[in-house]
């Protein structure tokens, strides 16, 4: 007997719930996945139970919401096609990265895996998407690059913003008109007084320039680090690399 293909509901909800994770160790909950989803709790806890009977995650009342093996590999099969998409729509169509994921929602449900394929080929098999998302290779393979959170980072640090959060669209727009990008180098300058703006220096444009981020905006961005300087809070984990 033929099994069918999941539904796009199913596969939104295990892409949601696995790109939940991928840059932090918190499962996600019930609640946070209906937020995330634009539904309703009890549209999402009626969704989990079917996931459940389909062994795609593993859930007990009242508690966070986990993938199992087969629900990762359907959600990187889902989360490959939609940043193979969003790639093939900066580079070859000419979107802008703030428009892209909406259209990549809509599509990703209706190509082929041999039009997924061919259009991988099409970018030359890119490793990253064009906010910094990793790109899983077609046997689910994933690679993260190490990264923290620029907001995390303490005066001094300095490394290579590798990693934008495309959650929100305005963030987007407003970074790309103060031309910050993805491979800029920053270096962690201070904070202003009384728990103000993070003040960081950033190489764009061909000049370095100092900006006021605040926290929305340093919680936005993931930066990647090689070397630990005087005092650094993360000196043991970088040493030990």
């Amino acid at each position: 007997m033929k099994t069918s293909a999941p539904s796009s509901s199913i596969e939104d909800y295990v892409k949601v719930i696995y790109s939940f994770t991928e840059w932090q160790d918190k499962p996600i909950t019930s609640s946070q996945l209906a937020q995330r989803l634009g539904v309703a709790n009890s549209s999402v806890s009626e969704m989990v139970r079917k996931l459940k009977d389909q062994g795609l995650v593993d859930h007990k009342p009242y508690s966070a919401v986990t993938l199992t093996p087969a629900g990762i590999r359907l959600a990187l099969a889902m989360v490959r096609r939609h940043r193979l998409i969003e790639t093939y729509l900066v580079q070859e169509l000419g979107y802008s990265w703030d428009e892209v994921h909406d259209e990549a929602e809509l599509l990703e449900h209706a190509v082929s895996d041999t039009f997924i394929e061919r259009m991988a080929a099409k970018l030359g098999n890119p490793e990253r998407d064009p906010h910094g998302d990793p790109i899983p290779t077609a046997d689910g393979a994933v690679l993260m690059p190490e990264a923290h959170l620029l907001g995390e980072l303490d005066p001094g640090h300095t490394g290579r913003i590798i990693r934008i959060s495309d959650d929100n669209p305005d963030l987007l727009r407003y970074l790309a008109a103060e031309e910050i990008d993805l491979d800029a180098d920053v270096e962690v300058m201070g904070r202003k007084p009384f728990g103000g703006a993070l003040v960081v220096r950033i190489q764009t444009g061909g000049r370095a320039r100092d900006y006021d981020l605040a926290d929305e905006i340093t919680a936005a961005l993931w930066v990647h680090t090689d070397r630990p300087h005087a005092g650094c809070s993360l000196g043991e984990s970088l040493g030990d690399r």
